[in-house]
Formats: structure tokens, C-alpha cells, sequence
């Protein structure tokens, strides 16, 4: 039987660490990755005998509001379960979670069906690189955590890959999570199996994928290393297995639990909940109206490339201002080809100086007014980028900018014919060699022109210019 005959079948388990204020079940500084260790901690998250916890508002109203954006069935009545197993980051011999009754079930994301959303607390971490014994840093210990389980209903490794980056916008739009992967703060786990017929393999789940790069490269390994062992006359065993970064390459880590491994129970400290849908969405309507999968239809309608609106959507900095300008723009009747540009200038220039480190010191106003600078012509598109660069760090009014540092396009032909005899002067080889039939030497002429006049000189009326003082004797 060939590899072709084995169908793939996946379905994810996303964690992700929800950026309250304070933890899941107590009041201590929600701030995992504080540099100090132990410092964000208290008696409940360390597990001190006769110690309470009390859920955290702000984290249920966050997971609910994340299922109203996927539309997903909001749950009316929850409680909390305790899931045993014992490690050292779980100081309690149990973690707080949900089994029976999640606050979310059903829903979509890039077509592919959830299954559940649930709440949960995040583990301490632990660190094993000091020598030949381990800390446990309890900063993480408590954070809440919200848990999307999918339906196994992907099939390739691309398809897994699409829907985790879809999640992390979704997220950061709604403002419930950072989600950055590489600190941990969204974890992706991928249960995979091949089967050559209509029947489910054995699934094997590789744990804590911190990169979409990967959560497809440990699919498609996980896939091939499968079907490799199926077709020699081999068994997948169900169990839990790593990756390797390195190697590229999973690895066994231990026999996969069942739920009955865990001996979940209902906690008998925390209430159960009655959940109301009234005042959880006020804040949240107009973030759902500027969801993903709405602002690629809204800036398709002004013909945006499909790769420049989704370096647009994933950068947070540049998503928000491009919205709130968008919005100002729309308002004061600029067309499509001006929110063309202002995107050009945003991906390339101001993108730029976001990777650098740099903050965006601009302001929406200031930047219709540069866009406006271009599309009337009053500055060049190599001035353009000058101007930004300095008004990005200042927030000064960008035509200040230009007429202060005599950046406004020359048209003046008395002034463009100075310069032409400047620069023919300067460059009397490239003028013989023109006048000698290479006319290559013309867009040289015009280079240094232009290198001379700092990009003010209107690029028409110079080779106008130029050509009149070439065809001169």
C-alpha cells in the first residue's frame, strides 16, 4: 500500500494565557514573565493549606467574549473541576479546570469546527538548565488560561498552521491575549493520525509547539514517521511525544493520559456558576466588527493586495493605526488610491521602524496630511520617505517638516534650468557621451539632479529640462 493511501487527520489544542490584570484565582499580579522569580505569588497559588480561590471575572468574561466572535453556543451554567495529577509545577497535586461544563462549545475559525473552550489555571515553570537539579519559577502558577480543543477535522499540515495564526489575530483584535508564541504565551498541541480507511488511527499528540513554523514542521514529520511505520507492518502507539527544534524530529515522552488518569471532580471550594450574557459584550461589539475575516473584506474593497493586508492584520501597531486612519480618511472622502499609498508607506517605511525597536510617534491627522503631500504632488515619493522618517520620532506636522527644510516639489522652470546647467557642467563626459548617441546617460543625468535637488525636483519637468539643455550646442 503507498503513502498516498493514508489519509492524515488532525485536530489542535491551543492553551493560551489571558491577559488580565491578575490571575485565575487570586489577586496576585497577572506578570509571568517578570524578570525576578517567585515575586508574583501568594498563599492560594502556592497551595498553602486552608487557602480559598475565587475566579476571576475579568477571565470568564474574556473567554466569553472570545465566543461571541467565533460564534460559538455560550455556555448558561459552568463550575470549575480539579484534575489530578502530580508534577512539580502543580503545587496543589491538581489543577483547577473545567471538564463536564465548559463555558464554550461549538464555533469556527478559518472553517474549522471547536469543539470547547473552557478555563483552566496556567502551571508554575520549570527551569532544569542551573545544573543537576531544577527550580520552579510560580510567577506563571495560577494564570488564567483558556483551552480550544478543535474537531479532528484537518487533514494537512498547512490547513493546522493557517488556523493557529487566524486564532492569535482573533485574540489580539479582542485584546483578551498577547498570544506571542515564543514566550509561551499561546501554546499549540496537535493530535495526529493516519489511517488507510475511513476509520480514525491512533492519534498521538505532540505537546507545546511554540512557532507556527513548528506546529506544521512537527505535523508533517509526525505524519511521514506514521505512515513510514504502518507501511513496514508496524503500530503507532497512542502516546505523547515532543519536538525537537533542533533535529526536527518528535520524541516519546510518555504514554497518553484518559481522562479517567486525571479523576476529575467538581471542586468543592469554587461555586457553581449561573452565567448571564447581560454587560459581558458592551466593550467588546466594536472589536468584533474589526475582526479578521471583516477588515480583509472591508480592505479588499479598496483593492488592497491580499499580502499587503495581511502584513496589515498581523502587525498589532500597524492594524490599529491603519484602522483608525482608515476610519478618518473614509470620513473626509479620500479615495482608494490614497489609502493605497498610505498602506505602501506602512509596510514598507513605518513597519521598518517598528522592527527597529521604535515606537509610533504619529499621529492618524499627521499622516493623512503626508499621504495628502504625495497624492496632490506637493513632495516627491523619495521625499516622502524623509519627511516620515523624521515625523515619525517628532509627530511634527509633515508640510512644516517639508517647507522648513525646503522639501516641496520644485516646479519652477527658471530654477530646474539652473540646476540642469549645474549638473551639466559637473558631468561634461556624460553630456559628450549623450550628445554621442548613449542615451543610457540620460537617467544618470537625472540621478544626480535629482541626488542634488535632495528628491524636491519634480521628476517630468527636470527631464524636460534636461533634454532642452542637451539638445542646446
Amino acid at each position: 500500500m503507498s503513502k498516498l493511501d493514508y489519509t492524515p487527520t488532525i485536530g489542535l489544542e491551543v492553551h493560551v494565557e489571558l491577559a488580565t490584570k491578575s490571575k485565575m484565582f487570586c489577586g496576585c499580579k497577572n506578570a509571568p514573565h517578570d524578570s525576578e522569580p517567585n515575586q508574583n505569588v501568594c498563599p492560594v497559588c502556592l497551595a498553602h493549606p486552608g487557602t480559598l480561590p475565587v475566579p476571576n471575572q475579568e477571565a470568564i468574561s474574556f473567554v466569553l467574549q472570545f465566543g461571541e466572535a467565533t460564534r460559538a453556543d455560550h455556555a448558561t451554567f459552568s463550575e470549575f473541576d480539579r484534575k489530578h495529577y502530580f508534577y512539580p509545577d502543580i503545587p496543589k497535586a491538581y489543577q483547577i479546570s473545567q471538564y463536564a461544563y465548559p463555558l464554550l462549545t461549538g464555533g469556527m475559525i478559518n472553517g474549522i469546527s471547536i469543539t470547547r473552550v473552557h478555563l483552566e489555571e496556567d502551571t508554575a515553570r520549570n527551569q532544569h538548565d542551573k545544573g543537576n537539579y531544577s527550580l520552579v519559577d510560580f510567577n506563571r502558577a495560577g494564570v488564567p488560561l483558556m483551552e480550544l480543543v478543535t474537531e479532528p477535522v484537518i487533514h494537512d499540515a498547512k490547513t493546522a498552521g493557517a488556523f493557529a495564526r487566524e486564532l492569535q489575530l482573533i485574540l489580539r483584535t479582542l485584546r483578551i491575549a498577547e498570544a506571542q508564541m515564543e514566550r509561551g504565551e499561546m501554546r499549540v498541541e496537535a493530535n495526529v493520525s493516519v489511517s488507510a480507511d475511513k476509520n480514525l488511527g491512533t492519534k498521538v499528540e505532540v505537546k507545546n509547539l511554540n512557532s507556527f513554523r513548528s506546529v506544521e514542521a512537527a505535523i508533517e514529520y509526525e505524519i511521514l514517521r506514521q505512515t513510514t511505520l504502518l507501511e513496514a507492518g508496524g503500530e503507532v502507539v497512542q502516546e505523547t511525544r515532543g519536538w525537537d527544534e533542533v533535529k526536527q524530529r518528535t520524541y516519546v515522552q510518555r504514554s497518553k493520559e484518559t481522562a479517567k488518569d486525571y479523576r476529575y471532580f467538581p471542586d468543592p471550594d469554587i461555586p457553581k456558576m449561573d452565567i448571564s450574557r447581560e454587560g459581558t459584550f458592551s466593550r467588546v461589539n466594536e472589536r468584533i466588527n474589526n475582526l479578521p475575516d471583516k477588515k480583509r473584506v472591508k480592505y479588499s474593497e479598496i483593492d488592497l493586495p491580499i499580502k499587503q493586508t495581511e502584513i496589515i492584520i498581523s502587525s498589532p501597531d500597524i492594524d490599529t493605526f491603519f484602522a483608525e486612519f482608515y476610519q478618518e480618511a473614509s470620513r473626509i472622502g479620500r479615495d482608494k488610491s490614497f489609502f493605497q499609498t498610505a498602506a505602501n508607506y506602512l509596510t514598507s517605511d513605518v513597519l521598518s521602524h517598528l522592527a527597529s525597536g521604535a515606537s509610533m510617534g504619529l499621529s492618524v491627522e499627521h499622516y493623512i496630511e503626508l499621504i495628502d503631500l504625495v497624492t496632490e504632488d506637493k513632495i516627491t515619493s523619495r521625499v516622502a520617505k524623509d519627511v516620515l522618517a523624521a515625523v515619525l520620532v517628532s509627530n511634527e506636522s509633515p508640510r512644516a517638516y517639508a517647507e522648513g527644510h525646503s522639501l516641496l516639489r520644485s516646479t519652477d522652470m527658471a530654477s530646474l534650468g539652473a540646476l540642469v546647467a549645474e549638473i551639466m557642467g559637473e558631468n561634461p563626459q556624460v553630456v559628450s557621451e549623450y550628445r554621442s548617441g548613449k542615451l543610457a546617460s540620460l537617467q544618470f543625468l537625472i540621478g544626480q539632479a535629482m541626488k542634488k535637488s535632495r528628491g524636491t525636483a519634480d521628476p517630468a519637468l527636470l527631464k524636460e529640462a534636461l533634454l532642452a539643455g542637451l539638445d542646446s550646442k
